[in-house]
């Protein structure tokens, strides 16, 4: 076989290009600088332009997603207070953050009254599954439904459901505030029984299950939704022992300002 011609660097970076191999292109003319002054091998030198490839196609796709999730900014794991949480919460998380049980089409039900966390926990959740390369989708539940109510008035309810299913999880959150219409009603009935056993749906919620004809009005359908949402799920109580997050904040605000007046009176 003869030997191939010698490449330039700007006809490297071009096949890169035309690969798609968008990372790779910008880290020819560093990689072979490094590879020149250490004496890579041509191994060593493709293992690292193609690491580096690879990890700018996982940064791409976590930032798409974290784009595409709606997330709320700022609720992540690390500005969350995990102490506040019960001990038996806090042993769950690592298993929540695994995320096996979307991978099973599970859903995870977050209880606990008004304030305590549910929320921050829930995105903080969805942070963590987005970097673990699924798709998420956070929406308040009365935004969801609004969503659906507009599709079917349009007869696009089918289609609307189709691009949610694209999606591995949906964070349904206050499940609650919904206004509770026979036709939110039924819309978001709809939507749970079409993820059944399929995709994966968060909610959280102030109303224990004993509350959720609030919701679903009609006794059989509020006793089939939570018969869809219960089977193969994971529960995940706050406590009535927590306080709210909220009004703890408040608390401490008012401590401080308190102090910081008393030193400037002083």
């Amino acid at each position: 076989m003869s030997q191939p011609e010698a490449v330039s660097v700007d006809v490297l970076r071009q096949h890169c290009k035309t690969l798609s191999m968008t990372t790779a292109a910008q880290m020819v003319d560093e990689a072979l600088d490094v590879a020149r002054r250490e004496d890579w091998s041509l191994e060593a030198f493709l293992h690292h332009l193609l690491t580096q490839e690879l990890a700018g196609r996982r940064a791409r796709r976590v930032a798409r997603l974290t784009k595409e999730s709606h997330l709320p900014a700022g609720k992540t794991l690390s500005t969350f207070d995990q102490k506040r949480l019960p001990l038996r919460v806090r042993r769950q998380l690592p298993q929540l953050c695994r995320g096996e049980w979307i991978d099973r089409a599970d859903n995870l039900l977050l209880f606990g009254l008004p304030g305590t966390g549910k929320t921050h926990l829930a995105a903080a959740l969805g942070y963590e599954w987005i970097a673990d390369n699924r798709s998420v989708l956070f929406t308040p539940t009365y935004q969801l439904v609004g969503r659906l109510l507009r599709a079917k008035r349009d007869y696009e309810l089918e289609r609307e459901l189709r691009r949610l299913d694209r999606f591995q999880v949906v964070i349904l959150d206050d499940i609650g505030y919904v206004q509770q219409s026979r036709e939110e009603m039924e819309v978001l009935f709809t939507f749970l029984a079409e993820r059944y056993e399929r995709r994966s749906v968060v909610i959280t919620s102030n109303l224990v299950f004993s509350e959720w004809n609030q919701i679903f009005k009609d006794p059989l359908t509020t006793a089939a939704a939570i018969d869809r949402v219960v089977h193969h799920s994971v529960i995940v109580e706050f406590g009535s022992e927590m306080t709210s997050y909220r009004a703890d904040q408040a608390s401490k605000r008012n401590r401080r300002k308190a102090d910081e007046d008393a030193i400037t009176d002083g």
